[in-house]
């Protein structure tokens, strides 16, 4: 996908600030329509969009519905879907989650999503195994640009195979060494990318978090997803300095700083930013 559609993943945010700059009410229906049109300037420009559930969810039954439809229509042109809903539990309670979001032909159906491994990676197997038999994926929070997220994700990992490590460290290597057990996985084979992957924040220095991007780990490349970029502060022209040997794989996510265009030129926006991303692959 990388190689036809570039990195760039489109973020679909319907702030009410943002609504409210669209000319659309502030509710359900502002918010389907918000996204069907962010979709619809997406398609064919790009290969990947990225709803934050939250704001949807806001909205109650009618903020689902409204999600639905914008997913609907992200399937139907073709745009694999990353939803950041940012799930994380255990037992039967993560796996219905993994049932409700990554479940062939549910109505919330993503090609990926964003988890939480607070109770430990371990805790994700459900999501893990699910995705993997329907060729979908998951992105753990590993390292994230909030600044109240610092002093537990750079903590130092007391025992276990991951002593000594930072917290966001320690994730990142479980997760290279799942990618690297599923060896052949058809999907891997293809893409030369694991099933799981880790969000890392565009605005971070990671060596803080004991990441040396130096070094990917596992056989196959760990994805990133890379929020941060254009709003955030984050800086294009250093995705190959922030993420080193990850580069390759990074998806560089970006919401407000399209978004903010308007709905008469957000396409320009976003075709805009697939240039400047493309430029560096050039």
């Amino acid at each position: 996908m990388f190689a036809t559609q570039g990195q760039l993943c489109v973020g679909i945010d319907p702030h009410s600030w943002l609504l409210r700059d669209w000319n659309l009410p502030d509710t359900a229906a502002g918010a389907e329509s918000f996204g069907r049109a962010v979709v619809a300037a997406a398609a064919g420009r790009v290969g990947l969009v990225k709803p934050q559930v939250a704001f949807y969810e806001r909205f109650g039954s009618a903020g689902f519905l409204a999600l639905e439809r914008v997913l609907a229509d992200a399937r139907q042109a073709g745009l694999l879907v990353i939803g950041d809903a940012k799930r994380g539990d255990l037992g039967t309670s993560v796996e219905a989650y993994a049932q409700a979001w990554l479940s062939l032909g549910s109505p919330l159906e993503v090609d990926a999503l964003t988890l939480a491994a607070y109770m430990g990676v371990g805790s994700l197997d459900s999501p893990f195994t699910l995705a993997t038999a329907n060729g979908k994926g998951v992105f753990l929070l590993a390292a994230t640009s909030n600044p109240e997220a610092a002093q537990i994700q750079r903590a130092i990992v007391a025992d276990g195979p991951h002593s000594g490590s930072s917290v966001a460290r320690a994730i990142l290597d479980e997760v290279g060494q799942r990618n690297a057990r599923a060896g052949a996985a058809s999907v891997r084979t293809r893409t030369g990318l694991g099933s799981i992957g880790v969000v890392l924040g565009a605005t971070l220095d990671l060596a803080t978090f004991g990441i040396d991007v130096r070094q990917a780990s596992g056989e196959f490349r760990t994805p990133v997803l890379a929020p941060g970029f254009g709003h955030q502060g984050g800086n294009i022209m250093d995705l190959i300095s922030i993420y080193g040997e990850y580069a390759g794989g990074v998806i560089v996510s970006e919401s407000r700083s399209v978004l903010s265009a308007g709905p008469h030129r957000i396409d320009e926006a976003i075709e805009r930013r697939v240039a400047e991303v493309g430029a560096l692959r050039g």
